[in-house]
């Protein structure tokens, strides 16, 4: 069965405790398998050439993006409330983190809610963000990646813990918590080198605003990857998100993908499963106003697309 998430209010029309507490709490009462946070640390001033969006010149970041919350602390508060509920992220920029501290806090929050943790990772594209809060250079966001993967599967195994990644170095030692279960590793990106890493290292692919016709072709080439490898192809996921700033009807035609509303956007869930996803996640906290029409869209989102999978 597909599973079906949403993310949590991160944005600063939310209150970043309130809010995320009550959403977590009515997503999971209404029968969602997950919820979702991102990483975002700024919004240049300055969106010209480079700074563009995704890197695309000149393209305008989104006025919601000033005033996004930590993830880690969000899927925490998120925790802390809820029972059964998986805690996604989609995704956590890897560069911008130590990658000791960041095993350990996904370690500590898998732990602390009993294996619920599943942890998308991605590289990054903003110059601007490298420029300000991360300890690599962007030019090394793919080696800092891989890092990470080599040494979180270190922190997350047994005791005594070693690596050496030739610019981290840890000799036998003890690090705890550990997770509660192997915490599922879901990468980003569309890039050849970034779909043969997901092949080759991850549990999963997470595709972001992905139309359902390129998450088919993406999705039969990272399987193929996949069994060049070595590995089970049926072994790897796709998560894919419906990336929604508005939940207006649609009367294009035909629809572009993931215009629309709550109805419309249940019938690109459908078409997402036939491509090949097995996880569908909806940003709806950036459709709407306050947490509390965010709860009703988000029942009558989950109400439809159940019925469209059916």
């Amino acid at each position: 069965m597909v599973k079906l998430g949403i993310n949590l209010p991160q944005f600063r029309n939310y209150s970043p405790g309130a809010d995320v507490i009550a959403a977590a709490r009515a997503f999971e009462e209404i029968g969602y398998d997950s919820l979702w946070a991102f990483e975002r640390l700024l919004v240049p001033r300055d969106q010209s050439g480079p700074h563009g969006l995704y890197g695309v010149p000149d393209l305008p970041w989104p006025d919601l993006y000033r005033g996004v919350t930590d993830p880690l602390i969000t899927l925490t508060l998120a925790a802390a409330v809820t029972e059964r509920i998986e805690l996604a992220s989609g995704v956590l920029v890897v560069p911008f983190h130590a990658p000791l501290q960041l095993a350990r806090a996904l370690a500590t929050l898998d732990a602390a809610s009993g294996g619920r943790v599943i942890a998308g990772l991605g590289t990054g594209w903003s110059p601007d963000e490298f420029e300000a809060g991360s300890p690599v250079p962007r030019t090394g966001r793919g080696r800092a990646l891989d890092e990470f993967l080599d040494i979180a599967a270190a922190v997350w195994g047994p005791d005594p813990v070693t690596y050496d990644t030739g610019r981290y170095r840890v000799a036998p030692a003890d690090i705890s918590p550990k997770p509660a279960r192997p915490i599922p590793v879901l990468l980003g990106g569309a890039g050849e080198k970034a779909l043969a890493r997901v092949a080759r290292r991850a549990d999963g692919w997470v595709a972001s605003g992905t139309a359902p016709a390129q998450v088919r072709t993406t999705w039969a080439r990272i399987r193929e990857m996949a069994a060049e490898a070595g590995r089970d192809p049926a072994a790897i996921s796709c998560a894919v998100q419906i990336g929604t700033l508005d939940i207006t009807e649609s009367t294009a035609s035909p629809r572009p993908p993931y215009a629309g509303n709550v109805a419309q956007l249940a019938e690109d869930v459908a078409a997402l499963a036939e491509a090949g996803a097995d996880h569908v996640y909806v940003t709806l906290p950036a459709a709407v106003d306050d947490v509390k029409e965010l709860i009703d869209r988000a029942a009558e989102f989950h109400e439809k697309a159940r019925a469209a999978l059916a």
